[in-house]
């Protein structure tokens, strides 16, 4: 069997698979191709993994004799067409990519999409969202850091005294988590907000405040991501979050809901109260954000505070987050296989199942198939 590994479209960085990745599976018999340059912005040069047993070769060499396909963001219509009868495997968000996602079933690839795959235990190992979500939560902080025009932590010096910075944190996700802990070290005061109380206790155990408002709905099943809620919970969610908002220097958002758009916890009234200078990153820029003005991959200037749509910060970290991405996809791989490296999907197995989004010229996903 071969597995192909093909280039990202710009900005991105990342890789699906490093060339430490490639060299376990040609220890197990398998080929990989690689597009010449996938990885060279994961610092994977092409020479590291010919050096690992890789074959180097331009886009469509790849697609056409790759079994497996490795792309981690969507590939163009145009393209799909060269994919077929092959299985297609990435993170594709294709709640909010349906047109694309019915041109993969039309052009009769299998494709499966691990931000799709259900959050339970045994999907820890392939989970990407989380993976990824740790590297975002993490650089989140430090863009704060160089953005915003004071210091972070308290220092008593000669010349005066500097406060520290008060960072509000709206989800204790792994990226609000990873963001807790990284704003800790830096010396900043921290609270956060979540609907889930269960967090409370990873919260404070961490340093931080809990922000507490009661009456959210049930979460547990939601996998990480946010659900909506109702009227007289988000009139006092705002409330709440309006309070700690208009004390806070930096804020940073991660709410999402799968399949629509993310929910604006940061209003213009909110922003309007924040001192000049303030900073907001906002996580879920990709699909909508959390504030009213974020654009994803620009900083706006709303009345001096600065909004930084920032939905793709694991590729600031290329080579971590490829490393990390790539043993996910392994873990994920091992499932589509039997013990002799032959292909066997397993319809019964529920991750395989659920992360498959088109098979044999139809989509399978449920989620997807009745949002259509």
């Amino acid at each position: 069997m071969t597995i192909g590994v093909l280039r990202e479209p710009n900005p991105e960085a990342r890789v699906s698979l490093s060339d430490e990745a490639a060299a376990f599976l040609i220890k197990k018999g398998f080929a990989v191709w690689v597009e010449q340059g996938a990885g060279t912005l994961s610092f994977c040069s092409d020479a590291s993994y010919q050096s690992a047993g890789a074959t180097i070769s331009d886009r469509s060499s790849v697609i056409k004799n790759a079994d497996v396909i490795l792309a981690m963001h969507t590939i163009p219509a145009d393209q799909l067409a060269g994919c077929s009868g092959k299985i297609l495997i990435g993170a594709y968000q294709p709640l909010y990519k349906k047109e694309w996602v019915q041109s993969v079933a039309k052009s009769g690839v299998t494709c499966f999409s691990l931000d799709m795959l259900p959050r339970t235990t045994r999907a820890q190992s392939m989970d990407i969202l989380s993976s990824q979500a740790n590297i975002a939560g993490y650089k989140a902080v430090l863009l704060a850091a160089t953005t915003y025009g004071r210091y972070f932590p308290m220092f008593m010096t000669a010349a005066g005294s500097i406060t520290p910075a008060k960072i509000l944190i709206l989800g204790a996700g792994v990226a609000g988590l990873q963001a807790i802990a990284t704003a800790k070290r830096l010396g900043a005061v921290v609270e956060v907000f979540d609907t889930r109380p269960a967090v409370k206790e990873e919260v404070m155990s961490l340093g931080a405040k809990f922000v507490e408002v009661e009456g959210a709905a049930d979460a547990s099943k939601a996998g990480g991501y946010a659900v909506e809620q109702s009227e007289e919970y988000q009139r006092r969610q705002r409330e709440r979050i309006a309070q700690s908002a208009a004390k806070a220097d930096i804020i940073v958002t991660t709410a999402q809901i799968p399949g629509k758009k993310a929910p604006i916890l940061i209003t213009a009234e909110m922003i309007a109260s924040m001192r000049n200078g303030s900073v907001i990153i906002d996580l879920a820029a990709s699909t909508g954000g959390n504030t009213p003005f974020t654009k994803d991959g620009e900083t706006v200037d709303q009345n001096g505070v600065r909004i930084v749509g920032a939905s793709s910060l694991p590729a600031s970290l290329p080579a971590d987050a490829s490393k990390l991405y790539g043993k996910n996809v392994l873990n994920f791989f091992q499932l589509l296989i039997d013990k002799a490296g032959a292909l066997q999907l397993n319809w019964e197995d529920d991750l395989v199942k659920g992360a498959c989004i088109t098979f044999q010229g139809e989509i399978v996903n449920d989620k997807i198939a009745s949002s259509l």
